[in-house]
Parts: structure tokens; C-alpha cells; sequence
């Protein structure tokens, strides 16, 4: 049986600064996180200086590093094969896209075959998980590793379905007094969600909205995007429906964690739209894994919900992990002159229906 506890040892490890061995179909590769990697731990992991660079599809694209196929898939793994003066510093480079427009790369650099597609991928998938850049110096084998961690048991981690009920108690909010807050924790992943139950069930479906973890603009009132507005706005629109519930999950930065997020917007602020600044850092447009939403409308005995979004994607999600969706009601909040780009772009290059 899997032992989804060795993702966890994986992803701490790797928050650390030490190597990890990720073992897929065809063997083992040996990864040190470029970004928590200093040289004492690099001459260490990689003391002949041979060690590859490991990057994603969409990072290599940026780079021109990857071959059309790759590119298209953000999440395809990139084998960059280590150049003589590629030190700690020249990997930093390849891997963090911040410094990009005012220092240009020195290469010549050039991909090469990766023997373990799927442990690549698996690593990468770490890294998002770990919150930091999906880059790596990689060499094959698994000696001298601090946690060793297998495809099954990287799955195993990011199934949804260990995910129980830890507590629960009355909480009234100002956009409802009668509101109850509900907690969620799974054995697995240490991360905790709340759902927001408002009113009592009544024989309708209820009014769901799935709001994704947002600290600058729920507690800081950022303007850069429209998550504060929406979350107040969508506590008032279940208290006037007379009952629904929010859920609010713990996926920060559509799934790219705090830190990276704000390396997003320090990109957006060079130029880039939202999602040309998650395919220069490396990650997918959207990273949110909403089959957790899914198990906690399980948990709250939830099988058929009306859902207050403008993200068909979510729709599509809640549906193909058994919720069915009986009706989408818009969510729309108005521009203003920090997030009228943002929004457009939601509309024009994620789908969103505004």
C-alpha cells in the first residue's frame, strides 16, 4: 500500500534544501531544488559539477529551450543538460524568471533526452506543492537523499479523499448571523479548509461558491485582482438565496503558493498578463485541484449544488468529481483601474465568462 506520508517527508525535504529521490516507471532521478540549494549543499549533491538542470515546459519555451510539443504542455519536463559555466548563480538565473528582461541568459544552452519523464513530472508536481520555482539540478540514481518518494505515493498524497471533518461551531459573520464555520484536515496533506455553511438546508440545492485562499486581496484589499469583492460579495448573495455554503480553500495563487504568486505579480508588473506570468515561473495557467472542494460538499452531504462562478472550469471539475452542478449563477464584480487587465484577461485567455 502507498504511503502518501513519503510525498510529505518529500515536499519538507525539499522546503530544506536537501535531495530527494523520485522514483517512476523506468528507475530513479536524484533532484536538489535550485532555489533552497546554496553551494555548500550543491558541492555536496553534485561534487563533480555534472549534475543536469531540470526545468518545465513552459519556463523552457521562455528560454527556447523546448521543442514545440513541450511547449504546449506546461507541465512537460525539460532535461537542460549542464553547461561548464552553469554554477549556482547561472541556474538561479534559468530558473527565476524576474531578472529575464534586464539580464539576458548566456548560453548557449541545449535540452537533452530525459530518461524519466514521468519522475521528472512527478518532481515538478513537488515543487508546486512545496511552494517554490519547478527547477532542479538532477542526476540519475538515489543515493544520499533525504526522503525518497514514489509515483503512487505522490498520488496517494494529492487524493483528496482522506480529507474528514475536524471541527465545526456556530460563527456569526457580519454578512450572516447565523452562519456556521466548518473545518476540514486531512491526515495527509496538513493543509486545512473551511466551509462557510449560511442558513439552514430547505429542499433547494445550495448556493456554493468555491473561493480559492487570496491573503492580499481577502485580508489586504489588494486591487491588483477582484478575490476580496467576490468573497464579500458571495456571502451576501448566499445570505439573500436564504441558505448555501462557501468553501474556502487553501490554494493560494490558483495552486502556486503565496511566494510565487507575488513573483507573478512582480512580473505583471514588467508588462505580463496573469497568465504569461505563471508560464515564465514555470507553472501551469491554473494549478487548483478543485476535487477537494468536491469531497467537503460530500462530507456537508451535498450531492447537487447551484454554483456562483464565472469559471466554467469549475463547473466541469465539481461535475467530474460527482457534484452535479444544476445551475451556474454569474459572479461578476466591477473593474477597476489595477485589475481591469486581469479581468480582461480571465475573459479573453482563461474562459471566464464575466
Amino acid at each position: 500500500m502507498s504511503d502518501p506520508r513519503q510525498a510529505a517527508r518529500a515536499i519538507d525535504a525539499l522546503k530544506r534544501g536537501w535531495p530527494v529521490a523520485v522514483w517512476g516507471s523506468a528507475g530513479a532521478i536524484r533532484v536538489l531544488a535550485i532555489e533552497t540549494a546554496d553551494e555548500g549543499r550543491l558541492a555536496d549533491f553534485d561534487p563533480d559539477r555534472s549534475a543536469d538542470l531540470l526545468i518545465s515546459g513552459a519556463r523552457a519555451a521562455t528560454l527556447k529551450l523546448a521543442n514545440q510539443r513541450d511547449a504546449a504542455c506546461p507541465d512537460q519536463p525539460v532535461r537542460v543538460a549542464r553547461m561548464p559555466w552553469t554554477d549556482l548563480a547561472g541556474a538561479i538565473a534559468l530558473a527565476d524568471p524576474a531578472r529575464d528582461l534586464l539580464s539576458p541568459l548566456q548560453g548557449p544552452f541545449r535540452s537533452t533526452a530525459i530518461g524519466h519523464a514521468d519522475a521528472a513530472a512527478a518532481a515538478l508536481e513537488l515543487a508546486r506543492l512545496a511552494g517554490l520555482l519547478p527547477a532542479f539540478f538532477l542526476v540519475d540514481g538515489d543515493d544520499g537523499v533525504a526522503a525518497t518518494v514514489t509515483l503512487a505515493e505522490l498520488n496517494a498524497y494529492s487524493d483528496p479523499g482522506g480529507l474528514l471533518i475536524a471541527s465545526r461551531a456556530r460563527l456569526p459573520v457580519a454578512a450572516a448571523e447565523d452562519a456556521e464555520i466548518v473545518a476540514f484536515r486531512s491526515s495527509v496533506d496538513a493543509t486545512e479548509h473551511v466551509a462557510l455553511v449560511i442558513g439552514s438546508p430547505d429542499g433547494r440545492p445550495p448556493l456554493v461558491r468555491l473561493h480559492s485562499e487570496c491573503l492580499t486581496g481577502d485580508v489586504l484589499g489588494s486591487l491588483k485582482c477582484d478575490c476580496g469583492p467576490q468573497l464579500q460579495a458571495a456571502l451576501a448573495e448566499i445570505r439573500a438565496n436564504g441558505w448555501g455554503i462557501l468553501l474556502y480553500l487553501r490554494q493560494e495563487g490558483r495552486g502556486i503558493g503565496l511566494v510565487n504568486k507575488l513573483r507573478a505579480y512582480a512580473l505583471q508588473d514588467q508588462g505580463f498578463d496573469t497568465v504569461d506570468a505563471n508560464l515564465r515561473l514555470g507553472f501551469a495557467i491554473d494549478a487548483r485541484d478543485f476535487r477537494v472542494a468536491a469531497r467537503m460538499l460530500a462530507l456537508l452531504g451535498q450531492e447537487r449544488v447551484r454554483l456562483l462562478t464565472n469559471n466554467p472550469a469549475k463547473v466541469a471539475a465539481l461535475e467530474a468529481a460527482g457534484v452535479a452542478v444544476a445551475e451556474r449563477v454569474a459572479h461578476a464584480m466591477p473593474p477597476n483601474p489595477h485589475n481591469r487587465a486581469y479581468l480582461e484577461t480571465k475573459r479573453d485567455r482563461t474562459g471566464h465568462q464575466l
